[in-house]
C-alpha cells in the first residue's frame, strides 16, 4: 500500500475574529489585526515581541488595526523595500471608543480600566486625516504575531514567516491570558499541544491552519 504523506490542514470556525473595520469589537475577544512596520524591526518584534510606545495619538501602547491598508502606509517615510506588514492575534481585553477630537479620556483610557483604544473609521477625527480605522493596545503581551499579511519580496517572507514557525515552537500549552498559546483559540480545559507526526513543529488540534514547515 502507496503511503500518503502529510501536509497539515486548514479549519474554518464560526468566530467572529474577523470584524470589519466599522464594525465595533467586543470585549474581551481575540481579532486579527495588523501592524506595519521595517524589515528589521519586524524581525525583533517576532523574536522578542513588540514594544509599548511611550506615546502618541492616544497614548502610550501599540498601534494596530483591523484595517490591512492602513498598516501598509507604515513606516509612512519608508520605502516599499523597507515596508512589513505582521498580521496579529490581539486580545483586546476591555475596548474604550475614542471618536472624536479631544475625548475627554483620549490619553487616560488605560487609567480608567480600558485595555484598548479604538478610533472607528470616518469619525472625522483631524488626527486621522486617512480616515481608517486604528486601535491602541496598552500592553504589549496581548499581541501575538501570527503571520506576514505583506513582505517586500518572497526571501524575506519567507525569513519572517521562518521566525514565527520558530517562536511558535515550545512547551506551553496556554498563555496567561487564558487562551492557548498554540491556537489563540480560548481555553477551558487545557488543550493537547504536540509534535506534529508530518514536520514535528508543536501543534494544537484546534489550529484553524497548520502547514508541514518541511
Amino acid at each position: 500500500m502507496a503511503s500518503v504523506p502529510f501536509y497539515g490542514w486548514e479549519a474554518h470556525y464560526d468566530e467572529d475574529r474577523h470584524l470589519q473595520a466599522d464594525q465595533a469589537p467586543k470585549s474581551g475577544r481575540l481579532y486579527n489585526m495588523y501592524h506595519g512596520t521595517s524589515v528589521q524591526t519586524a524581525r525583533l518584534i517576532i523574536t522578542t515581541g513588540f514594544q509599548q510606545s511611550a506615546d502618541g495619538m492616544l497614548g502610550a501602547g501599540v498601534y494596530v488595526s483591523r484595517d490591512q491598508k492602513k498598516a501598509e502606509r507604515y513606516p509612512l517615510k519608508a520605502p516599499p523595500t523597507d515596508r512589513v506588514v505582521l498580521k496579529l492575534s490581539v486580545d483586546c481585553g476591555k475596548v474604550k471608543r475614542i471618536d472624536k477630537d479631544n475625548h475627554p479620556l483620549q490619553k487616560t483610557w488605560h487609567n480608567q480600566g480600558y485595555d484598548t483604544a479604538w478610533v472607528p473609521p470616518n469619525c472625522g477625527m483631524k488626527s486621522v486625516p486617512s480616515g481608517l480605522e486604528e486601535d491602541c493596545v496598552y500592553d504589549p503581551n496581548r499581541i501575538e504575531v501570527i503571520d506576514i499579511a505583506l513582505a517586500p519580496n518572497t526571501t524575506i517572507l519567507n525569513e519572517l514567516k521562518q521566525l514565527i514557525a520558530q517562536k511558535k515552537k515550545g512547551p506551553s500549552n496556554s498563555s496567561t491570558s487564558g487562551t492557548c498559546a498554540v491556537c489563540r483559540l480560548k481555553i477551558g480545559p487545557a488543550h493537547i499541544v504536540q509534535p506534529c507526526w508530518g514536520c514535528g513543529q508543536n501543534i494544537c488540534a484546534l489550529l484553524t491552519k497548520h502547514e508541514c514547515s518541511r
